[in-house]
């Protein structure tokens, strides 16, 4: 129980670090042209809207999406409840909340791999980059077969599914709009305050991607918000003291994208009745991590050996 316990609360810790990397990266960026006095009121309070608003309310939200029949209120006494019949009901939701889920960061992982620049680890990446515009027909094709294949097992089961194609849409929207706008922020004479604004919409928006990536650990909200906080705390501590550090690791976001990928894809198989066991989803991150940052740390020594 305890190996199960520490096991679940660390790959949560650790997906939420990895899926963050880009949000701290571009915090860290806009920090820098703001006052030292803004600087401590958005890492101070970002952190507690991050922790306690963000990721402490989204897995209520996305547990109650999947249980319209009860109210907000009944989902946050349920998921702290030990009653065998409310545990029955959570559970007899999973299928929805890891299909929508999974299909959610299955697209991630394609958008990364077919349309975002990146340092390629491998010769396949830039080819597949090349392809690009054949992104959307395989959104397309994904999403009209995984939603044949859940209406023949449950009508709602098909609504979960675009439910998380909207979704990804909706979030990879507001990350494009952060890119085209990250210049126009890096601005020193923009408003201090309006820069806080937006760094915390777009950590809601990038705390989506942790908060529905959690499901493939546990279904119990209390481990994810244990989990998830603990990384976003982690998160801002890089952002403050770590940030060129992780920056040196060139790969680590290819990684990051082949944990979410394969995340997905377990999710979108258990929502359909297969079976895995809890330790599958923290092993796919530590071993896929540990792969990447091995070629970081490679390709960095390689580097050297050629500026010597």
């Amino acid at each position: 129980m305890v190996f199960t316990f520490i096991t679940i609360i660390v790959g949560l810790c650790l997906f939420e670090i990895i899926s963050s990397v880009d949000n701290a990266v571009v915090n860290a960026h806009i920090l820098k042209t703001m006052p030292e006095k803004y600087r401590k009121i958005f890492l101070f309070w970002g952190l507690l809207f991050a922790v306690f608003v963000v990721r402490g309310l989204l897995p209520f939200v996305i547990v109650w999406i999947a249980n319209p029949d009860l109210g907000i209120i009944q989902v946050v006494t349920a998921t702290f409840s030990n009653s065998p019949e409310v545990k029955d009901y959570i559970e007899r939701s999973k299928p929805l909340l890891l299909l929508g889920g999974g299909i959610y960061l299955f697209l991630v992982f394609l958008s990364w791999l077919f349309l975002e620049e990146k340092k390629y680890a491998f010769l396949v990446e830039g080819f597949i980059h090349r392809q690009g515009a054949w992104f959307y027909a395989l959104a397309s094709i994904l999403t009209t077969t995984v939603v044949y294949y859940s209406l023949k097992e449950n009508p709602t089961l098909a609504l979960a599914a675009t439910i998380g194609v909207s979704a990804f849409f909706i979030t990879d929207g507001f990350k494009k709009n952060a890119e085209a706008q990250e210049k126009k922020l890096m601005n020193p004479a923009m408003s201090a305050w309006s820069k806080i604004l937006y760094l915390e919409v777009l950590d809601a928006s990038f705390s989506i991607d942790g908060v529905i990536g959690a499901f493939a650990f546990t279904v119990s909200v209390p481990l994810i918000i244990l989990g998830n906080g603990l990384g976003a705390f982690v998160v801002r501590e890089f952002t403050i003291r770590g940030i060129d550090l992780i920056s040196k690791f060139e790969f680590l976001k290819n990684g990051a994208m082949y944990a979410i990928g394969v995340l997905g894809a377990i999710m979108v198989l258990e929502s359909f009745g297969q079976e895995f066991p809890f330790w599958l989803a923290p092993l796919n991150m530590f071993v896929l991590l540990g792969i990447f940052l091995f070629l970081s740390v490679r390709s960095n020594k390689a580097r050297q050996k050629i500026a010597v």
